[in-house]
């Protein structure tokens, strides 16, 4: 198949995935276009196509803190300024049209409006990947509401809809749009299995002075990420491990204050760096005061052999179970309080360090999940 990927923007846990499928389509021998402003380098074998946004100001679903100032969330926008952005998408879309077979768009966004203005004309199938950050603003009476029906237009006429788990489909997208579960697939996220595993820890320890046991807390430093639920949790454990948090955002000073000297904050760490932290934890933990919609941290926690504690909601339970990890109340001193009866239980750590590795590897292997991806839109074209 010829198959074109749209993101809104480079993106970090949806964009990842995108980069992901992109990759392993084109392994198993697919033509895939894949377009996103300030897309650099692209993907080794895909046609990328750099789309060229009118305004330095980056639309974005949510705040992003490599985006700095210059980006502005589309639901927060009116009418004219979101469509605006509109004529950027369609151009580059319509440059490749007659030479795709089928589109995949992702969010819930203007992306979602210009893949299916463009399949319209050109009278090309198209799905939409739906991932919680589109989609959710609109259970908080945002967006526009012209903006709005736009997006819904194109989520009800799509020949199906992605998403990455049950509690997305149920909770998020059906409460707005009104679509059968035969016209969603529920492919979960996929993770690296090859930087994620549990014996690719070389010097990372050393690396960053790091003690021989830590829990690790990755992902933006912002309040709905709930990095600051973790570092009141580390005060119940704080005497067996120090707390590792990875990753930038606004709340960086006041956390590196209130952690003191329980841990410390790396702030943005190379993508080989990350894997190996996780792999190397004693525990990954993570707090998030929204609920979690897929969550790749907890995979890719699972694929490097690490066991996890976080909080319960969401898709979280799609992940981690008994067997792998605790899921807690949403509480800082209960998750810190499992931290600490984990901690102190190693023969159950390692129990659920090998189960990880197990299950990563038999539910979250790409080769597998983008085969049946490929087979899920081979019907529409």
């Amino acid at each position: 198949m010829r198959i074109a990927i749209l993101l809104l923007n480079k993106g970090r846990g949806s964009g990842e995935v995108a980069r992901q499928h992109v990759r392993f389509l084109i392994k198993q021998g697919h033509q895939v276009y894949f377009l996103h402003p300030e897309i650099g380098d692209g993907i080794a074998g895909a046609i990328n196509i750099d789309i060229q946004l009118h305004s330095p100001i980056k639309p974005v679903h949510e705040y992003l803190p490599s985006a700095g100032a210059q980006q502005k969330q589309v639901a927060r926008m009116d009418f004219a300024e979101a469509v605006s952005y509109l004529p950027d998408y369609e151009t580059a879309l319509e440059k490749i049209a007659e030479n795709v077979d089928i589109f995949i768009g992702h969010h819930a966004n203007l992306s979602a409006i210009a893949v299916h203005n463009v399949a319209a004309r050109f009278n090309i199938p198209f799905v939409l990947f739906l991932h919680g950050t589109g989609i959710e603003p609109r259970h908080e009476k945002l967006w526009n509401d012209e903006v709005w029906e736009l997006i819904q237009k194109a989520i009800e006429e799509a020949k199906g809809i992605i998403v990455t788990t049950e509690y997305v489909r149920d909770a998020l997208v059906k409460p707005l749009v009104a679509l059968p579960d035969d016209r969603f697939l529920i492919l979960p996220c996929g993770v690296d299995l090859v930087d994620f595993r549990p014996e690719n820890t070389q010097g990372i320890r050393e690396k960053y002075n790091l003690h021989e046991k830590y829990i690790i807390c990755p992902g933006a430093l912002t309040k709905s990420k709930g990095p600051q639920n973790v570092v009141e949790a580390s005060k119940q454990y704080a005497d067996l491990a120090q707390t590792l948090l990875i990753g930038a955002g606004e709340l960086e000073k006041e956390l590196e204050d209130n952690l003191d000297d329980r841990g410390k904050l790396l702030g943005f760490v190379s993508s080989e760096d990350k894997a190996r932290l996780i792999n190397a934890a004693a525990i990954l933990t993570a707090a998030p005061e929204k609920k979690e919609h897929f969550g790749i941290i907890y995979a890719e926690a699972l694929a490097g052999g690490t066991a996890v504690v976080a909080y319960d909601g969401g898709g979280v339970g799609l992940i981690i179970n008994p067997e792998v990890g605790i899921l807690t109340e949403r509480s800082p001193e209960v998750l810190g309080k499992n931290i600490r009866a984990l901690l102190e239980d190693q023969q159950q750590i390692r129990q659920m360090s090998e189960k990880a590795r197990e299950v990563a590897l038999r539910k979250f292997d790409y080769n597998v999940l983008v085969k049946e991806l490929a087979d899920w839109l081979n019907k529409f074209v």
